[in-house]
C-alpha cells in the first residue's frame, strides 16, 4: 500500500499552515473546525437600537418642532403673562426640559430610528435662543439680562446639556415608539 502523505489545511483565523488530522492550530491554537459567524442575541439586541443614517427630512421636522416649543415657552409665555420672566438663569434651565421634550415628541412620530436629527436641531435652536435670552435681540424682543445675569460662557454650558438632554429624550421616544424589546430565548 503507498503511504498517505497527510494533507495540510490552512487556519481559519491566522492562516498558518496545519495538517489535516490537528484539531487546535499550531501557530495561533484556534480550533481548527470552521469558524462561523456568530450572531448572539446581545448583539442583535444592541443592532436594533443603531441608527442608520442621517435624514434631511427629520431634522427640518425636528427643527420645527424644537422651535415652535422654545419659542412658545421662552419668547411667547413671558410676554403674554407678565408676571413670568425667564431671564438668565431660569431661562436656560427651563430651556433643558423644552428641549427634552422635544426630542421625546420628534422620537415618537419618526419612522425608524432618529436619534442624531434632534440633536442638531436643538443645536441650531440653541444659538439664537442664547442670543435671545442673553441680549434681547438688541431690545426688539426683549430687554435681555437686567437683574438676572449670567456669563455667556454658562449659557454655552446650559446650552450642550440641553443638547444632551434633547439626546436622551429621543432615545426615550424611540423606545416609547419601538415597545418593549424582544425577550431573550434560553
Amino acid at each position: 500500500m503507498a503511504d498517505k502523505k497527510p494533507s495540510i489545511v490552512n487556519c481559519p483565523a491566522c492562516g498558518a499552515k496545519n495538517s489535516s488530522s490537528a484539531k487546535r492550530c499550531g501557530s495561533c491554537g484556534s480550533s481548527m473546525a470552521e469558524l462561523e459567524p456568530v450572531v448572539d442575541e446581545r448583539r442583535e439586541r444592541e443592532r436594533r437600537y443603531q441608527q442608520e443614517g442621517f435624514s434631511v427630512l427629520w431634522a427640518a421636522v425636528s427643527f420645527g418642532v424644537e422651535a415652535i416649543l422654545t419659542a412658545a415657552i421662552i419668547v411667547a409665555l413671558p410676554q403674554a403673562i407678565g408676571a413670568l420672566d425667564f431671564e438668565g438663569y431660569y431661562g436656560m434651565s427651563l430651556t433643558i426640559p423644552v428641549w427634552f421634550l422635544g426630542g421625546v415628541l420628534v422620537g415618537l412620530i419618526s419612522p425608524g430610528k432618529t436619534f442624531i436629527e434632534p440633536v442638531v436641531a436643538t443645536l441650531l435652536i440653541a444659538m439664537p435662543t442664547v442670543f435671545y435670552l442673553y441680549n434681547g435681540f438688541f431690545g426688539v424682543l426683549g430687554p435681555g439680562q437686567t437683574v438676572r445675569t449670567m456669563p455667556v460662557f454658562m449659557y454655552i454650558i446650559m446650552s450642550f446639556i440641553g443638547v444632551m438632554f434633547t439626546l436622551v429624550g429621543s432615545y426615550v421616544g424611540e423606545r416609547i415608539q419601538m415597545g418593549p424589546p424582544p425577550k431573550p430565548t434560553t
